[in-house]
Parts: C-alpha cells; structure tokens; sequence
C-alpha cells in the first residue's frame, strides 16, 4: 500500500492562504470607510428625537417589589 505524499502540503497551504488574502485585499481597496468624528457623533445623538422620549410613559413596579418611601 503506498503512502500518501505529503511534502507539498506546506507549500500548498501556504500559497491558498497568500492568495485568500490577496483576494480580500484587493477586495476591500474599493469599499469606502465611513468614520464620524467624535464630536459629531455627540451632536448627533442629543439632535435625534425619538417618538416615546416626548411622551410620558408609566413605569410599573413588579408585584413582589415593595412600594417607595
């Protein structure tokens, strides 16, 4: 029974994962990255209005909490 050949397995494998990262690479050089700088992103959050933050909304307590004081 002959014995399976595996001296090429290094190579093999080393050039798979060289050409799967070549390939994501080139891949991702086109796509554009958006970034918001920091002080935009707090301008943002406190502009945006919400439709329950202008309404009042009743908070139950759960039956087996005691009343506040």
């Amino acid at each position: 029974m002959p014995q399976l050949d595996t001296s090429t397995w290094l190579l093999t494998i080393t050039l798979m994962i060289l050409s799967l990262f070549c390939t994501y690479q080139s891949k991702m050089i086109n796509q554009t990255m958006i970034s918001i700088p920091p002080q935009d992103k707090e301008t943002i959050q406190s502009t945006t209005q919400l439709p329950w933050e202008t309404k009042w909304t009743k908070i139950y307590l759960p039956h087996s909490s005691p009343l506040p004081s």
